[in-house]
């Protein structure tokens, strides 16, 4: 009921489409949501989570998972963020993927919704230190889209490997389009 529901809105009433597809069998990924520009990408992950039946997850501070949002926060995929005993965060998210079966990371790499020229890295690292492939994303709102991209196993050389991937993004509009990476 729920996923007819989420189609009637989102294909019918919004317009969108949705292109390409996330492979079930891989249970553990980063992917690299771009461009992030408006709070609107949450609910068009929570339609596209819902349409594609597949388990998609973030990560949060510690402190965002206690009464009384705790439960909702794990409900919608969260995984609280334990950064103590000094692991530094992509260490800490790392380990979430040694504990999770399943565990699929949503992750905007510029980190803001604000304009950008480059990408934080962190995503990269967490994907190497992990070993889980990086799946793109993209919202694009000038085509209204929802494109998912093939898995890209980083291979350490970091320049190359983000040049590589910024490609699946050209001609990609953000609902702000300035803001557009």
């Amino acid at each position: 009921m729920k996923k007819w529901i989420y189609k009637l809105i989102f294909f019918k009433l919004m317009g969108w489409k949705i292109s390409g597809r996330i492979e079930p069998s891989i249970k553990k990924c980063v992917m690299i949501v771009v461009p992030h520009t408006s709070w609107h990408d949450f609910y068009l992950g929570i339609f596209t989570r819902g349409i594609v039946e597949l388990e998609m997850n973030f990560v949060g501070k510690k402190e965002l998972f206690k009464f009384p949002f705790g439960f909702y926060f794990r409900w919608m995929g969260g995984e609280p963020l334990d950064r103590s005993g000094g692991l530094n965060k992509v260490e800490a998210i790392a380990k979430v993927f040694e504990k999770r079966e399943v565990f699929r990371l949503a992750i905007a790499p510029e980190g803001t919704r604000k304009k950008v020229k480059e990408w934080k890295t962190g995503f990269y690292y967490i994907s190497l230190q992990a070993n889980v492939p990086i799946i793109p994303v993209a919202f694009d709102f000038g085509k209204k889209e929802v494109k998912l991209g093939n898995p890209f196993y980083p291979t350490g050389k970091i320049e190359e490997d983000i040049r590589f991937l910024q490609k699946f993004y050209v001609g990609v509009i953000g609902k702000i389009p300035e803001n557009s990476f």
